[in-house]
């Protein structure tokens, strides 16, 4: 039997650990897209690494959730562990399944910002219209952040 600590702590490993897999996807797709940018243009690799900078992102956010989670149930900080029950701990699986699912859209952010690299590439004037269809897909991400810190906090974890 898995205690509501030890179910709080899986809940904090899903949430980084997911959305370290989305962070590290996109990255890999936009920074594959970008090779092939900056091979036909070095001069672009400025503009090229601050788009395959943004699905990095979701990674934090994913972090940051498994950190408020593992705070609220007292594994860090200087106030020691506190009693956690069952329902807490599924209360941070929650947090967690929340914040590491939404860390995924991160692959598409990578797909959307591989593209816009190469349109950036070839009409600089549009970099910026670019960032703003990459972020689009974020928003889903922060929308996940909200919501496991809403969760925590509704349920007096944070």
């Amino acid at each position: 039997m898995v205690s509501g600590v030890g179910l709080a702590a899986i809940g904090a490993g899903f949430s980084m650990g997911m959305a370290a897999i989305g962070a590290g996807m996109g990255v890999g797709i936009a920074g594959a897209l970008g090779a092939g940018v900056i091979s036909e243009d070095p001069k672009q690799f400025g503009p090229t690494l601050v788009y395959q900078a943004l699905p990095q992102t979701q990674g934090i956010y994913g972090f940051l959730a498994a950190v408020l989670i593992l705070i609220g149930v007292g594994l860090l900080g200087g106030g020691g562990m506190a009693e956690v029950t069952d329902t807490t701990g599924w209360i941070c699986i929650g947090a967690g399944v929340a914040t590491g699912l939404g860390g995924i859209t991160a692959i598409g952010q990578g797909i959307t910002a591989g593209a816009c690299m190469g349109a950036a590439a070839k009409k600089p004037e549009v970099f910026g219209q670019g960032m703003v269809l990459t972020v689009m897909s974020e928003t889903f991400a922060v929308f996940s952040l909200l919501t496991a810190i809403l969760i925590l906090v509704g349920a007096g974890i944070i």
